[in-house]
């Protein structure tokens, strides 16, 4: 239990600091009073003031954090200003976050999710630079009989060089661009004889378990692969090629995630594979058994969804938060106060309604239903 708990907690810990401590640096750098610096929700374990007030603090229910503003029930668009200048001297004032540009107050907002980015970003590059990464070309050895990948023509000694127009660096990459694919074919772009094939692969999806033993409804091809030339090509990066590959990692995770929240809106993609923290506290302790960059890696792929699920434009999330602005901007005025407050009720409602999905696939995923 402890092998689970552990991990788990520390993965949030460092994940949730980064995203407040974006909000908390943009908010002192454009002068704004910070109340509160909480990790965890609840009541407070334990705490600490410092030189300009603030009060740094771990709470009882680690799935998230805080940064409270002075003098702020919340980040959204305030329409009473009136009222807030006659309740705060000008001194006061200039510590008030709804009183700020609009510029900066998004920019305070949107450092939260920028700051999870950064830090997936900061540990691709740490692991490519000083771990390396596979560049081993992927080489089909075996195509099964009456596969799909047989029907579409896959043949051995094949080299994949894309997967849904996705380039495959690594034999490692095969996997988790089929993975990752939402459509009901995948496009294999293969290297034979000299000439460059496009084939078009339909999938069987069967019920399995991954490495760790938990199930999942996996896509399958039919094939298995070799290195190129049976070499393995594991290489350490130089500061520039590792940062392009942290960034295209960050980007291509990102962009997976949006297309596979698409499909399960569009009603063709698996929604029992969304999970809740029961799940990723499950996947954690299993990812860190197997050693110290495995979880690494995990933090990095956590911290990014965190980011991403933030900018979505549903209040009470970042990206709500500068929705509200947006209107703002365009309308030259904030949105009424009961207008916002109506979105609120929404964005409440949406919340809920996903913790619940989540957590009902997270307990069936334990057997409990």
């Amino acid at each position: 239990m402890l092998n689970t708990i552990i991990p788990f907690i520390v993965l949030i810990l460092v994940v949730v600091f980064i995203h407040e401590y974006g909000h908390y640096y943009f908010a002192k750098k454009y002068g704004v009073g910070v109340t509160d610096f909480s990790i965890g929700f609840g009541k407070e374990i334990f705490g600490w003031n410092d030189k300009s007030g603030t009060r740094w603090k771990i709470c009882w229910i680690p799935l998230g954090g805080y940064v409270k503003f002075f003098g702020d029930r919340n980040v959204f668009s305030q329409a009473d200003q009136e009222k807030i200048l006659k309740k705060y001297s000008p001194e006061d004032q200039e510590k008030l976050f709804v009183l700020k540009p609009l510029y900066q107050r998004s920019l305070i907002v949107a450092a939260g999710p920028l700051a999870n980015f950064l830090l997936a970003i900061v540990i691709f590059l740490s692991i490519y630079m000083f771990i390396g990464k596979d560049f081993t070309p992927a080489m089909i050895n075996e195509v099964q009989k009456d596969s799909p990948a047989e029907v579409a023509g896959l043949k051995n000694n094949d080299v994949i060089l894309e997967i849904d127009g996705n380039k495959v660096k690594s034999i490692l990459d095969v996997s988790k661009l089929i993975m990752m694919s939402t459509s009901d074919t995948i496009d294999f772009k293969v290297s034979r004889l000299e000439n460059e094939l496009l084939l078009k692969v339909r999938p069987n999806i069967v019920d399995t378990e991954d490495n760790m033993g938990n199930k999942i409804k996996k896509r399958m091809v039919g094939i298995k692969l070799s290195p190129f030339n049976n070499e393995i090509n594991h290489v350490k990066l130089g500061p520039t090629k590792a940062l392009y590959h942290s960034i295209s990692e960050v980007y291509f995770v990102s962009i997976s995630s949006l297309k596979y929240l698409g499909s399960i809106l569009a009603g063709s993609g698996d929604s029992s594979q969304l999970g809740g923290p029961i799940r990723i506290a499950k996947v954690t302790g299993q990812v860190a058994e197997f050693g110290f960059i495995p979880f690494l890696s995990m933090m990095a792929y956590i911290s990014i969804s965190l980011g991403l699920i933030n900018l979505f434009p549903i209040p009470l999330l970042d990206g709500g938060h500068l929705m509200f602005y947006s209107f703002e901007k365009i309308l030259g005025r904030p949105l009424s106060q009961k207008t916002q407050e109506g979105f609120f009720r929404i964005g409440m409602f949406l919340l809920l309604f996903l913790m619940f999905f989540a957590t009902f696939n997270d307990l069936k995923d334990l057997g409990l239903f």
